[in-house]
């Protein structure tokens, strides 16, 4: 498939500060977060948590996976984020990373389930790959697996499989030293499995973090000189400029944005960005 970076010219559009988010029915929320320093994830996903039960209808399932290294630590429950007791305690308990990838679950394929609840882990090349998935897939079942299988029976997890076998064969000697030749399979790839249904998700291979809009997704960049944000699902508000050095830099992506007072680059259905050491590394079609 032939793919271009784009430039600034091509990104455009941006949400206002003060806007409140729509949900969509019948449809997940995804939350990622890339940085150049070990960060906590705690206030957005205090916020995604909240869309899980309280103030969205993404109840069937959330889970959370935060990176150290090539290895994810996940945490999965097949029940609404915004009353668990173990979302409580994340949330108390904060743990940096570099990388994370959260969801909340409304379901449209597959039971109410642990095996269904996302994100997913696969292993390659020596690593793991994380996957999350928003959206509703059709003809999922004819794309080869190879030596990846589902353990639900979600078409998430069969397109993520899917995904994975592709990657492995076109890298047979393993992670690709140049990390656009990653991302450009990763976009090609997302396209073809994207091209019968809706495929917005979030990729993690514990070094950057691919982001595909299929029809709606959102991203912000939080660096200095930082400011104040609220969420818009919950009564939390943070000054990150007492929480930060002048070097950090987070990038966060979301569904919809999660913050009422600052401004969120929309996404264009048909495009991924990547993300690398909190820094928008590009953006391809797909």
């Amino acid at each position: 498939m032939i793919w271009r970076l784009l430039g600034e010219a091509d990104r455009a559009r941006t949400g206002s500060p003060g806007a409140r988010p729509e949900y969509d029915r019948g449809v997940c929320e995804l939350l990622g977060m890339e940085c150049n320093i070990p960060t906590d994830i705690v206030f957005s996903f205090s916020g995604l948590a909240a869309r899980g039960g309280a103030k969205g209808p993404h109840a069937d399932g959330w889970g959370l996976a935060l990176y150290e290294g090539r290895a994810v630590r996940t945490f999965l429950e097949p029940a609404a984020a915004s009353n668990s007791t173990l979302a409580a305690y994340i949330r108390q308990n904060p743990i940096k990373t570099l990388l994370a990838i959260a969801h909340v679950r409304q379901k449209t394929h597959g039971k109410i389930s642990l095996a269904n609840t996302h994100p997913f882990v696969r292993e390659l090349w020596g690593r793991h790959f994380t996957f999350a998935h928003n959206g509703k897939l059709r003809g999922v079942k004819a794309h080869p697996l190879g030596r990846f299988r589902p353990i639900g029976d979600t078409d998430s997890e069969l397109a993520f499989c899917a995904m994975m076998h592709r990657l492995d064969l076109a890298f047979p000697d393993g992670y690709p030293k140049e990390k656009d030749r990653l991302a450009s399979a990763v976009a090609a790839i997302g396209a073809d499995i994207g091209a019968r249904g809706t495929f917005n998700f979030l990729l993690g291979d514990g070094v950057q973090l691919f982001a595909r809009c299929a029809t709606k997704l959102c991203f912000i960049i939080r660096k200095a000189p930082f400011r104040q944000a609220t969420l818009s699902d919950d009564d939390l508000t943070v000054d990150f400029a007492s929480v930060t050095t002048p070097t950090d830099r987070v990038a966060v992506v979301a569904t919809a944005p999660l913050t009422v007072d600052e401004t969120w680059t929309m996404g264009v259905p048909g495009e991924m960005w990547v993300f690398r050491r909190g820094r928008l590394a590009g953006t391809w079609y797909s």
